[in-house]
């Protein structure tokens, strides 16, 4: 463990106390509530850290530090919740010392914001690279509102109708559906009959109230009438130049020659991004197939971009296509973690109503196969995996980058073959996956390495470790979420 670095998923604490037999530490609540918050993790008690290694120190009264921990976690005066299980918490032996391992789960939804104290607005902590810091009173107000809101694109707009609907875009999206579906029941009846059948108007049983919900007018709206119950929304393609990062080919945004709602944006987007792809011809019951898992995986990625949009935050909706590379961006963190998107199984989108009108038109899966639908796609053709990211802090948004690059591209293991010789061909298929990243991304991280490869957190803290003291690469930043990139200067060179 001496190669084990603290980082976002792990954090080392003494814990001796006065009297050097064990406590826990005042602190302790404020990672516990951060953690639970971000990411989850695991607290080592009974450790310290000297420079870059771990060194056991014990806890002689281990029993008087669980009963501490129990008692805090279940004294609403201290913590608003309880998310641990008895199997989280674990004494181990180290050095004939024990220690105590303390794992904690990323919370649910329902759960978020986890807070010190009694006040959430005082009490919430987040975790990110320098360390535990104070949830603003924006971000708190938006973990309890997800907590509260399973559907916020369902609610009705208070003197919002019709008048606010691009028709024509609405009767777009009508006979799209109705060329896939020519019988289906919802296509009887007039245009408000169809919007309330699809979910674009509601009405609320209890008050009688009836309108234009948030989903049709985000879906099928005129852009003034969407800035006006959305003040932030904007959506944005941008296709860049190879060689001119800033510089953009083309670019869709809302500037008056079109509606600027989600449908129109969706059906102008989808087919800039197809353009150019490689579409093998092949057959499907004497019928040609255009398409393949890579433009599946393009369309999920948009379609999930945006319905899982937090449409009341200050970020803009994004997507980026350059050579071999996609971007999208929305704004607000997801619902679950990204390890269970990856995974599947699990669906909570942000906008439930949005969700099931692409669904409706064929766009979008609705049962937590779209994310593993966009891995499975890219892993197929052996490129890097795509890559989730979560910007905690105002504003917040989450981020997928799809690079159609080989894992392991040629040209690159010879430029480490060339820098570090023989040396490289002895290393772990795992450690070269670890080189040759840095050496095509200039900077990599522990969580960029872990999502490509599926390895635990904590291995790959010891094989980054391992690879700084070799040579092979060099650190920078805090010990949480250090930055690593490939040593071209010559300490590890053969």
């Amino acid at each position: 463990m001496n190669l084990l670095q603290e980082d976002g998923e792990l954090e080392v604490k003494r814990a001796t106390g006065k009297d050097g037999r064990g406590e826990l530490p005042q602190d302790f609540f404020k990672s516990y509530s951060a953690m639970a918050n971000t990411d989850g993790g695991i607290i080592l008690l009974g450790i310290a850290q000297v420079v870059n290694a771990f060194e056991p120190v014990g806890i002689v009264d281990e029993a008087k530090v669980l009963k501490s921990l129990w008692d805090g976690l279940n004294n609403l005066q201290r913590v608003s919740k309880n998310i641990l299980k008895n199997d989280d918490v674990i004494v181990k032996i180290w050095n004939k010392m024990k220690i105590i391992e303390i794992r904690i789960p990323r919370a649910s939804r329902k759960d978020r914001p986890i807070f010190c104290g009694v006040n959430p607005l005082k009490g919430t902590y987040l975790r990110n690279f320098e360390g535990d810091y104070l949830a603003d009173e924006a971000m708190v107000k938006r973990m309890l509102a997800d907590q509260l809101d399973d559907a916020p694109d369902s609610r009705i707009l208070p003197k919002f109708g019709l008048k606010d609907i691009e028709l024509e875009s609405l009767k777009s999206y009508r006979n799209q559906f109705a060329s896939s579906k020519p019988d289906h029941p919802f296509l009887t009846g007039t245009e408000l009959d169809f919007m309330q059948k699809i979910g674009g108007w509601n009405r609320d049983r209890s008050t009688n109230e009836e309108g234009l919900t948030l989903a049709g007018l985000l879906m099928f709206g005129k852009f003034n009438s969407i800035r006006e119950a959305c003040p932030f929304y904007f959506v944005d393609y941008q296709e860049k130049s190879v060689n001119e990062s800033n510089r953009w080919l083309d670019r869709i945004e809302p500037d008056g020659t079109w509606s600027g709602n989600l449908y129109d944006f969706y059906r102008r987007v989808i087919l800039k991004l197809f353009e150019g792809l490689k579409v093998p011809f092949s057959l499907r019951n004497e019928t040609r197939v255009d398409h393949t898992p890579i433009h599946e995986a393009l369309r999920e990625a948009l379609v999930n971009t945006l319905i899982h949009a937090d449409f009341a935050g200050r970020t803009s909706i994004l997507i980026v296509k350059a050579q071999g590379y996609f971007l999208f961006r929305n704004p607000g963190p997801m619902r679950i973690s990204i390890e269970d998107a990856i995974r599947g199984g699990i669906t909570d989108a942000r906008n439930r109503v949005l969700q099931n009108m692409f669904k409706l038109i064929g766009a979008g899966e609705q049962a937590g196969s779209g994310v593993p639908k966009i891995f499975s796609a890219w892993r197929g053709q052996h490129w890097r995996p795509a890559f989730f990211n979560e910007r905690r802090g105002a504003p917040e948004n989450t981020t997928l980058e799809m690079k159609m690059v080989s894992l392991l591209p040629q040209e690159i293991i010879e430029k480490c073959q060339i820098l570090f010789g023989s040396r490289f061909n002895q290393l772990s298929e795992l450690e070269r996956i670890v080189l040759v990243t840095a050496a095509s991304e200039q900077e990599i991280t522990n969580a960029q390495i872990r999502f490509m490869t599926g390895a635990h957190p904590a291995d790959l803290s010891k094989i980054l470790g391992h690879l700084v003291k070799g040579g092979y690469l060099t650190s920078s930043g805090p010990n949480r979420h250090k930055k690593y990139l490939l040593n071209t200067g010559g300490d590890g060179m053969s």
